[in-house]
């Protein structure tokens, strides 16, 4: 398979993870099913490898990606600067209990 597809179509599902990759580098953690969480995990992950590059073409991609350009600049400013000496593993998985809603499991993902 692949990826999950989260029973969205292609677009719907694009647009749910430039929202919450927007919110993951604003806040440095968002809450979220450990789905979703998983998915975005790998994004963040290949967004602070392009930070890290630093270049003007990076930049423009993590533009394309991201819905806000005051993210980008933290992310190339301050949060790759933290891991310029780490070979990936920049985000955390932390399981929550269930959601009091539907029962769906919920995971923290967070900076390291």
């Amino acid at each position: 398979m692949g990826y999950r597809k989260l029973g969205r179509n292609s677009s719907a599902r694009k647009a749910l993870f430039r929202s919450m990759l927007t919110a993951f580098f604003m806040h440095e953690r968002i809450e979220t099913t450990e789905t979703k969480a998983k998915e975005v995990s790998g994004l963040a992950e290949q967004m602070i490898t392009l930070a890290k590059r630093g270049d003007l073409s990076a930049r423009r991609l993590a533009i394309a990606r991201t819905m806000d350009e005051e993210v980008v600049r933290k992310l190339f400013d301050e949060i790759a600067q933290k891991y310029t000496d780490r070979q990936g593993g920049y985000t955390r998985i932390l399981k929550l209990g269930p959601r009091r809603g539907d029962a769906a499991p919920m995971a923290i993902l967070e900076l390291v």
